[in-house]
């Protein structure tokens, strides 16, 4: 290990929210913003699939665990990126809030936070050898 475990798991969480940055800005298209708000749509398939393959990217950038570990890591986090999208969209589009709505922000924060959540869980699942 070039780092100690501080700067190892520090180092883990800027890669992945470079990817997120990545994946959730440049890469996605407002088709995919469309399809995340209906459950099983291509797109929005497609868009948690890219973040799957980011992390998969950024941890074997990390290069401290297995590539069967790395593609679980990937996989859940393909799984959680699309169900939260899909959640906050459900709750954005019943709701009829818009980028005016304080609601839709408070929305937007949330799924966000849940994003960065997941990133520490991976990162301890990774630390501890899932």
């Amino acid at each position: 290990m070039l780092f100690g475990p501080v700067e190892t798991m520090l180092l883990l969480l800027i890669l992945l929210q470079a990817k997120h940055f990545v994946c959730d800005g440049p890469l996605q298209t407002a088709d995919m913003v469309r399809d995340k708000g209906f459950y099983g749509r291509r797109l929005g398939l497609l868009h948690a699939g890219i973040h799957g393959l980011g992390t998969f990217a950024a941890f074997l950038i990390w290069g401290e665990i297995t590539y069967a570990t790395i593609a679980l890591l990937a996989g859940i986090d393909a799984l959680l990126h699309y169900h939260i999208d899909f959640t906050k969209e459900q709750f954005v589009r019943r709701n009829g809030w818009t980028t005016s709505a304080p609601q839709f922000w408070w929305s937007l924060s949330a799924d966000q936070m849940l994003h960065q959540l997941t990133y520490l869980l991976l990162a301890w699942l990774a630390l501890k050898g899932v």
